[in-house]
């Protein structure tokens, strides 16, 4: 890890249920890698049919620090060789959760696909969040763009 990474190092405290000791602990692939791979604690293999929605377990609960979630996504392999994604990507993980992680996958390819205990199959980017304070008015600051939205810029 170089010092600048080391500066923007978050903590993230992760702990295996009951059961799950042979799952892995979330990890970056590569040097450059954004989010960690979480992987599949299923019992045995799962096999998603095509248009089917299972919560997948990973075995694990985190504890994202405050100011923080974690931000859950496909990942990009397994969305272009079979059409596997997230239904809610991305999901988020509230720094106050201490759940189970469960992963919403969808097989929105043409074929069934096998998921087995131990596949990665998701990654979670931890990122800043910004608290919002709620103002009610009575206008709004105009612009160019005004309330145009769904498709109103063109193609």
């Amino acid at each position: 890890m170089t010092n600048c990474e080391k500066e923007h190092a978050v903590t993230l405290r992760i702990k295996r249920l009951e059961g799950n000791r042979d799952i892995a602990l979330p990890a970056y692939h590569t040097q450059g890698a954004s989010g960690l791979d979480l992987r599949a604690a299923v019992k045995g293999p799962l096999s998603l049919a095509p248009g089917e929605i299972r919560l997948v377990p990973t075995g694990l609960a985190v504890s994202i620090p405050p100011g923080y979630e974690g931000q859950i996504r496909p990942r990009s392999g397994l969305a272009l060789r079979h059409g596997i994604g997230m239904v809610n990507a991305p999901g988020t993980i509230d720094s106050d959760y201490r759940g189970e992680i469960g992963l919403v996958v969808v097989n929105w390819g043409r074929a069934p696909f096998v998921i087995n205990r131990g596949d990665r199959i998701a990654q979670m980017v931890v990122a800043p969040v910004a608290r919002a304070a709620v103002v009610e008015v009575e206008d709004l600051e105009a612009t160019p763009r005004g309330g145009g939205g769904f498709g109103h810029s063109g193609v």
